[in-house]
C-alpha cells in the first residue's frame, strides 16, 4: 500500500514553530467552547505498540511520541492498561485521554494505542495487520513462547506496519513479502540481532527482580 498524502496537521512540537513565524492560529466558532473542535487528521496516528504476556509484562513495545517519556512510565501505562483489559470482551478502550484497541491470543495480548481522536477502525486495521502478520512469522502459533523466540522477525513486522507513528502499510500479505525480502536480503544485521539479544536478556533479568 503507497503511503498516503500528508495532511494539513502539524508533526508534534512543529506547531510552536509555526506560532513563533506568526502563522495565524485558527479562530474558534462563535459559541464553541475552547478545544471542543475537531483535530484535524494526521500522518501521525500511533501513539505506541506494544505486547504483554497473560500476567501483563511487556514483551515488545515501541512508542512513538514523549507521552510517556521513561520506560519506568511506559511499563506504568501498560501495566494499567492490562489490569483494565484483560478481563474484558471489548477491543476498544479508552483510557488516559487515549483510544486502544486490542486482542489477545492464548497467551498474549496484542494492543494498539492513538489519541482520544483517532478513528477507531483506522487503528483496528493496524492491529489485524499485526495479528496476521505475526500469525505468518509464528508460524501460527501466536504466543509467548514462539514470540521470544522470533522476536527479531516480530520487529521486522512492526516496522513495516509502523514508522516513526505513521502507519506505512495496513495489508498483513505486503507486510509478510517485505519482512520475506528483508530476511532474504540480509535484512537483519549483527546490530539488530545484537539489540534482539539484548532485549531477551533484559526480560530475563527483569524476571527475577524481587519486586517481579
Amino acid at each position: 500500500m503507497q503511503r498516503p498524502e500528508a495532511w494539513p496537521r502539524l508533526h508534534p512540537g512543529e506547531g510552536a514553530a509555526a506560532a513563533q513565524c506568526g502563522s495565524p492560529a485558527p479562530s474558534a466558532r462563535a459559541g464553541e467552547p475552547a478545544g471542543s473542535r475537531l483535530q484535524e487528521p494526521s500522518l501521525y496516528t500511533i501513539k505506541a505498540v506494544f505486547i504483554l504476556d497473560h500476567d501483563g509484562h511487556r514483551l515488545l513495545a515501541k512508542y512513538y511520541d514523549d507521552t510517556f517519556p521513561s520506560t519506568k512510565e511506559q511499563m506504568a501505562f501498560e501495566k494499567n492498561v492490562f489490569n483494565k483489559t484483560s478481563r474484558t470482551d471489548s477491543e476498544i478502550a479508552f483510557f488516559g485521554g487515549m483510544t486502544i484497541v486490542y486482542k489477545s491470543s492464548i497467551d498474549l495480548f496484542l494492543y494498539v494505542v492513538g489519541a482520544s481522536h483517532e478513528n477507531e477502525l483506522m487503528l483496528m486495521s493496524v492491529l489485524t495487520c499485526l495479528f496476521e502478520a505475526l500469525n505468518h512469522v509464528l508460524r501460527k502459533n501466536v504466543e509467548r513462547r514462539w514470540l521470544l523466540e522470533n522476536m527479531d522477525g516480530a520487529f521486522l513486522v512492526l516496522d513495516e506496519i509502523v514508522d516513526g507513528g505513521v502507519i506505512l502499510e495496513s495489508d498483513p500479505q505486503q507486510v509478510i513479502q517485505k519482512v520475506n525480502f528483508r530476511a532474504d536480503d540480509g535484512g537483519l544485521t549483527e546490530q539488530s540481532v545484537a539489540q534482539v539479544s539484548l532485549h531477551r536478556l533484559i526480560l530475563i533479568v527483569w524476571s527475577f527482580l524481587p519486586w517481579h
